[in-house]
């Protein structure tokens, strides 16, 4: 049982009619009726400027990797970016391709061809929009930590894997469906590696990485992919032999009758999902055994979107101090996706790092996203000719610092070194087999194992005994002041419970100086509850405020302490009972 003083947990009555209380352009409204002038829309311009320049060449490496010609992963920018941020939830969410879905959709164009995709697509839209309208926007809460760690580590070391095609030059036929099967087949390709695309590769990453440390008001791909571009164009005119592959000469498009190299200088039309063809001329054909294929892929689709765009939607707030609204989201995330396909888009997700950067440039509400999808569009119409002449191994070199940055190394690290064994285990677990079959299956397998731990635990912890007043450990004789604020949590800190605990501090108002956890009665915690009591302590900590742990456990005691929040910290105390927390408060030893 979870207690907590004195603000109480209140449930809501359920309805019927959901449906009726779904609140579309969330966001949007919420931000009008704060008040709108013409310095927010300057701020919006700036930062979807910048998130435009980002997602430009994130765009088009992302479809490449998915297996689809650049322009497509342009037109869900445009179509899902600009869709999702008017009707969305989140005030900051950038809506685009992402790193994530590579895994999933590489397969499925192998398998049914581009039409197919979009087909999967749309499918997965339909069921976005019925979570949503179903409110099951929350249950991301259920998640444990050590599951999305896992499968999104394990996500990012396959899409570094695809990209060692392109950065090294290797020429593969055909890449095997199989992850082991991808490392062989690029093993014995390691003879036809190019030492051009990998110097090209190289600077290109190198580029990347070192440009943020000199100036971060200009967006690094946008920095690293000109110049590469403008130094492979230069060293082909002066040595006819330097010859490296670019989105040119690796794809080429048809409208009207018109052919052309690169990306097409028009914007994306609509047509029937089933009526898009790919590179390879593979239509697709409608049967029952093709649409029951589908579908387990659309699932997959569908999960994997819902999560990162409201773990996306969780950190836009960390950073911003907002609150979203996780149905809403889903719903619009819904709404984009099943638009996407009838002009060619690919599906579409929350990216947190497009996210995040809108945030660090300025943006002030979701006008910044849908800006960010309009200047895209402009780019397609004026500078798609340009485009061409981007080097793959320099697209490659990008999709490998992206999945970097999405492996969480840190956290992964970190995890394996604090974190219970069970949690450690459902982690490499669920990295294991999203690395060798995918995401679906590491997710199912990893949350039913966390459930099956989390029931052990529970009947491991779970104690029942009686104290009277006279005898209870944590007894108050003294008065508590005005300004500090008693909180008791019961019972132990697993997921759910503890994202249930974290959300009753946003009740804090700024006059209060001191918080003291009793936590005498919680006898266990997960990585998952670790990890948001220290965002809540951190919270508060941003106040300037005294937090005092009370009666901690063995086990909760050298979790925390392993984790390092309390180690060197003056403003986070520990005490066996009330009155000496409030001794320690007052006299700030």
């Amino acid at each position: 049982m979870l207690t907590l003083m004195p603000h109480r947990y209140k449930t809501r009555p359920s309805s019927l009619f959901p449906v009726v209380k779904l609140r579309l352009f969330a966001a949007l409204r919420d931000k009008l009726k704060e008040g709108y002038g013409f310095e927010d829309f300057r701020s919006d311009l700036m930062a979807g400027l910048v998130v435009c320049m980002v997602a430009v060449p994130l765009g088009m490496a992302l479809a490449i990797a998915s297996g689809v010609a650049p322009q497509y992963g342009l037109y869900t920018v445009v179509i899902g970016g600009g869709i999702v941020a008017l009707l969305g939830g989140s005030r900051f969410q950038v809506t685009g391709p992402t790193a994530a879905f590579v895994v999933i959709l590489f397969p499925v164009v192998q398998k049914f061809g581009f039409a197919g995709l979009l087909i999967a697509g749309f499918i997965a839209g339909l069921m976005l929009l019925l979570m949503g309208l179903a409110r099951m926007g929350r249950l991301i809460q259920f998640i444990p930590y050590p599951v999305t760690t896992g499968f999104t580590s394990g996500i990012a070391v396959v899409i570094a894997t695809l990209q060692l095609k392109d950065f090294f030059g290797l020429q593969v036929a055909e890449m095997p469906e199989r992850y082991l099967e991808k490392v062989i087949a690029l093993f014995q390709a390691s003879d036809t590696a190019s030492l051009y695309e990998l110097s090209v590769g190289a600077v290109t990453l190198a580029f990347l990485i070192l440009w943020p440390k000199f100036n971060k008001k200009v967006p690094a791909p946008l920095v690293a992919l000109t110049f590469v571009s403008l130094i492979v164009v230069l060293v082909g005119h002066l040595f006819p032999d330097f010859e490296v592959a670019t989105i040119g000469s690796r794809f080429s498009f048809e409208i009207n009758g018109i052919k052309g190299r690169g990306i097409p200088q028009a914007p994306p039309l609509f047509d029937w999902p089933w009526n898009f063809i790919d590179s390879d001329g593979q239509a697709f054909v409608f049967s029952l055994d093709a649409m029951e294929s589908i579908v387990p892929s659309a699932f997959a689709i569908a999960l994997l979107g819902a999560i990162e765009s409201l773990l996306s939607a969780v950190v836009a707030d960390g950073m911003a101090r907002t609150k979203h609204d996780p149905d809403a989201e889903l719903v619009a995330l819904g709404v984009g996706n099943i638009l996407c396909p009838f002009f060619g888009g690919i599906p579409a997700t929350g990216a947190i790092a497009r996210t995040a950067t809108n945030i660090r440039f300025g943006a002030r509400s979701p006008l910044s996203a849908i800006i960010h999808a309009i200047l895209t569009l402009f780019v397609i119409l004026l500078f798609a000719p340009y485009v061409s002449y981007l080097p793959m191994a320099a697209l490659a070199a990008l999709l490998i610092l992206v999945a970097y940055n999405m492996s969480e190394l840190k956290h992964f690290v970190h995890i394996l070194k604090v974190a219970p064994r069970s949690d450690t285990i459902v982690l490499l677990i669920c990295f294991s087999l999203t690395v060798m079959f995918d995401m679906v299956v590491g997710v199912t397998v990893g949350v039913m194992l966390a459930a099956l731990l989390f029931m052990r635990r529970m009947a491991e912890v779970t104690e029942s005994h009686q104290l009277s007043n006279s005898s209870h450990p944590l007894t108050i004789n003294k008065q508590i002041p005005h300004d500090v604020v008693l909180y008791e949590i019961e019972g132990p800190l697993f997921f759910g419970a503890a994202e249930k605990a974290a959300e009753t501090l946003s009740d804090i108002t700024d006059d209060i100086r001191g918080v003291i956890f009793l936590m005498n009665e919680v006898p266990a915690m997960d990585m998952t509850g670790l990890v948001a009591f220290e965002s809540a302590i951190g919270k508060l900590r941003r106040g300037q405020r005294k937090i005092c742990l009370v009666g901690l456990r063995t086990q909760p005691r050298e979790l925390i302490q392993r984790a390092g929040i309390i180690n060197g910290r003056k403003d986070i105390l520990i005490s066996d009972n009330i009155d000496n927390a409030l001794n320690l408060m007052a006299d700030g030893t």
